[in-house]
């Protein structure tokens, strides 16, 4: 469902907010490297975050990506929407033009509950109840 880019910047913004409490900001290489990713597609993703303003940066020596206080208490869905849109919560689940209520793919409503689901996770979690799990060693991003 969510697109393999925004899964990426879930983990990138999880991995900035481990880095709230010390101040630190992080580079893009920095990030590319522990996301195991590439670092044009991270820089990307990450611009494009700043721009939607799920998280912030700085330019110069001391620069890089971070994230406040106030990003700490977003919903996740902010992140989706960000990178994949609205349309992931709205499309098809068999990739259909034509699916809707009155024309149903075969799968139709089943996913539309999940995808229902999914969409009020995301609105509910905010990127804190995301980090506290990893934060604690309960949840490893990678492996």
């Amino acid at each position: 469902m969510l697109s393999y880019t925004c899964k990426t910047a879930v983990k990138a913004v999880i991995y900035l907010a481990s880095k709230f409490e010390s101040g630190e900001k992080a580079g893009i290489i920095e990030i590319a490297e522990y996301l195991n990713a590439s670092g044009h597609t991270v820089g990307k993703m990450l611009q494009t975050l700043v721009k939607q303003d799920v998280i912030k940066s700085l330019k110069g020596p001391s620069g890089g990506f971070y994230i406040t206080e106030e990003q700490l208490q977003q919903p996740i869905i902010n992140i989706v929407q960000a990178i994949d849109g609205d349309m992931v919560f709205k499309e098809c689940g068999l990739g259909l033009s034509k699916c809707s209520s009155t024309h149903p793919c075969p799968i139709h409503d089943d996913y539309k509950v999940a995808r229902d689901i999914l969409e009020t996770l995301f609105r509910n979690k905010k990127v804190t109840d995301l980090c506290d799990p990893v934060s604690s060693g309960l949840t490893y991003l990678f492996g």
